[in-house]
């Protein structure tokens, strides 16, 4: 395997994020077919009513929210989607609506979350992604989903972030004022696309710094390094990463992987013969392959059945 180069600095990052907004812009709105997909028209939801938490027991007067796109035919299954940004901007077309329109394409309930920024502020992206889980298991009847089959996806450090709610979790607060903390924050599945996983020197500098500020503590940095969090109760787990991505290396995936095998934990890993990072745009045989090779891997954890 080729030696990864050092991780881009963030302001290469910044210009990445920029570029992937404008290829996510030019790729919508999909074709007509796709939309008929959606059963009707995507409904946001604040996660925190402007009062969000930060981790320490502050808030923010910010509206961090979720889109659900609901399926035309619903098969259960749901999936809370993590644009990826490097922690310092959101891709929600390509890697959020667009992946929302092609799961309903699967009867699959796609939830776009729009997480805050961390700014410095590790455990803020986070509260969002465990707060955008117990929303969708707590409102499973109203959306005509399978409380036992909510899952999350992420993209780049969209995929780190998934990867935490994959191994920071809880079983809810059944003495919590609020119902919704009642509920689990457990995703029943994940899927992580090139994603960021560690924060160690294999990870990626812009996202590290974006999360955690430009000198983290150990402790934090060992935190959200993820691959040491991986237990006999993650979740089962996808990867998808290519041979080819100089941005973030796909150590970072074959390593989560790892992680998850040597505690039982059903995965499986696709590691794509190139296509970089973002895999070509969005679009040709290595992207088309992910889907494809996910789409089956849900079939055969019984997540979904045969269409």
């Amino acid at each position: 395997m080729e030696t990864p180069k050092s991780p881009v600095p963030c302001s290469s990052l910044q210009r990445r994020s920029f570029l992937l907004l404008c290829s996510a812009i030019l790729t919508l709105p999909f074709t007509s077919a796709v939309a008929e997909e959606s059963a009707s028209t995507p409904e946001r939801i604040s996660l925190w009513s402007n009062h969000a938490p930060v981790g320490d027991g502050t808030f923010q007067s910010q509206d961090p929210g979720i889109t659900v796109h609901r399926a035309a035919k619903p098969n259960g299954a749901a999936m809370v989607i993590c644009p990826g940004g490097g922690y310092g901007g959101l891709v929600t077309g390509a890697e959020g609506h667009g992946i929302a329109q092609w799961l309903n394409q699967h009867g699959i309930t796609g939830i776009v979350l729009e997480y805050r920024l961390p700014h410095g502020n590790a455990h803020v992206p986070l509260l969002d992604a465990q707060r955008a889980i117990r929303i969708a298991r707590s409102r499973a009847k109203e959306w005509g989903i399978d409380p036992h089959r909510i899952g999350i996806i992420g993209f780049s450090a969209g995929g780190h972030l998934a990867s935490t709610a994959g191994t920071h979790f809880d079983a809810g607060d059944p003495a919590a004022s609020d119902p919704i903390d009642r509920v689990s924050c457990r995703p029943d599945f994940v899927a992580l696309v090139y994603p960021v996983i560690t924060m160690g020197d294999k990870g990626h500098a812009g996202s590290r710094k974006n999360l955690m500020g430009a000198d983290p503590k150990a402790d934090l940095v060992e935190e959200f390094s993820n691959e040491k969090h991986v237990t006999k109760d993650t979740p089962p787990s996808f990867l998808a990463h290519a041979k080819d991505d100089k941005v973030v290396p796909i150590e970072n995936s074959q390593m989560f992987y790892d992680a998850l095998i040597e505690n039982h934990v059903p995965a499986k890993f696709v590691a794509l013969e190139s296509g970089g990072h973002g895999l070509n745009g969005y679009k040709g045989p290595m992207w088309d392959e992910w889907q494809t090779e996910f789409l089956a891997w849900l079939v055969a954890q019984k997540i979904t059945a045969p269409e």
